[in-house]
């Protein structure tokens, strides 16, 4: 509850004070009577109207106090916020293939890292809906857009290596970067992304990188490239099993490489921008970065309806007053 006039309370403060003045006055002002014994005065108790001779005055106090009360105009207050959210459509088209799993970024190589990543940023947003492409020698679609995040979350975790996943190795940018604009071609958000990750460049798929640009531009599509990894002679894991049947982890020499001019034209060509990541931290601030560039607009309308709750207390007010106001000019009259 709430007072439209709060100040009004304050005239509680001299009402009190002139309670207590009169109080005192009229205790000072007792009148009184010599008696040469007071014994026979003990044995007579006193009547229910003597006991009751202070009830006017209280009660008219406690008018006071009601009409005060309703002079500050308590109110209920019902406050109705409404939420106009424009969510914006994104895809995350994610590099699968083997080289993924070269160990140079925590918590255990590069696809973990992207994941680990992903799934932060996922849980960070709301009311965008969020699909996931992932690639190699070919592309798939995981999840389309949707705001079930628990089930992206869900299929991040779930993500798995070209060679485990048994698809064709290899890195297809052109048909990931078609697949995934494929996905949000329809999509009717003011904003349409795409975030497209990998650590290598084109030797795969049907499509050309070129013509994917092309579609995703078509479409009005807003790419964020990164590129995962740093370039350079390294080692890649190959898993294999023994005469046992035990999993063997061995290394294989590789030439890591990242084609930045693509990824570049890929961001600049639709508006978006092109990242280079080769640690976690490098990657988790690109994330944070992207972040903070694709906000969702959310316009709040707050609504508040005031109920005035003052009549019972003026109501209860008139009704004390009029009581005391009676009792004491009928039973409880007090003669000078």
């Amino acid at each position: 509850m709430t007072y439209h006039s709060l100040w009004a309370l304050w005239f509680l403060l001299p009402l009190v004070l002139i309670l207590i003045w009169n109080f005192w006055k009229r205790k000072k002002k007792t009148p009184t009577l010599q008696f040469g014994s007071v014994e026979l005065l003990k044995s007579v108790a006193p009547t229910l109207r003597t006991r009751l001779m202070h009830l006017p005055v209280i009660l008219k106090s406690l008018a006071l106090v009601f009409a005060i009360v309703a002079l500050a105009r308590p109110q209920e207050m019902n406050t109705k916020i409404r939420k106009n959210v424009e969510g914006i459509d994104i895809v995350i088209c994610l590099d699968v293939s083997d080289s993924m799993l070269i160990e140079d970024m925590k918590p255990l190589n590069r696809l973990e890292a992207a994941k680990e990543t992903i799934a932060k940023f996922i849980s960070a947003r709301t009311s965008d809906r969020i699909g996931l492409v992932v690639f190699a020698g070919e592309s798939f679609t995981m999840v389309p857009p949707t705001l079930d995040y628990q089930m992206i979350l869900q299929r991040v975790n779930e993500i798995s290596s070209a060679s485990s996943a048994k698809i064709k190795d290899g890195t297809a940018l052109g048909v990931a970067m078609a697949n995934a604009a494929g996905r949000l071609k329809d999509s009717q958000a003011r904003s349409r992304v795409m975030i497209f990750m990998t650590d290598g460049e084109n030797n795969s798929g049907t499509i050309d990188p070129e013509t994917g640009l092309e579609i995703a531009k078509g479409y009005g599509i807003k790419v964020y490239s990164i590129g995962i990894g740093k370039d350079g002679p390294t080692r890649i894991p190959v898993y294999s099993r023994d005469i046992f049947g035990q999993k063997v982890k061995t290394y294989q020499p590789f030439e890591s490489t990242v084609n930045e001019d693509l990824l570049g034209r890929m961001a600049s060509d639709t508006g978006g921008k092109y990242y280079r990541a080769t640690n976690e931290g490098a990657l988790q601030r690109v994330f944070s970065d992207i972040d903070t560039l694709e906000k969702t607009k959310i316009d709040v309308n707050k609504f508040t309806n005031y109920t005035e709750k003052f009549p019972p207390f003026l109501i209860w007010a008139l009704v004390l007053y009029l009581a005391g106001l009676l009792l004491g000019r009928s039973w409880l009259r007090r003669v000078p």
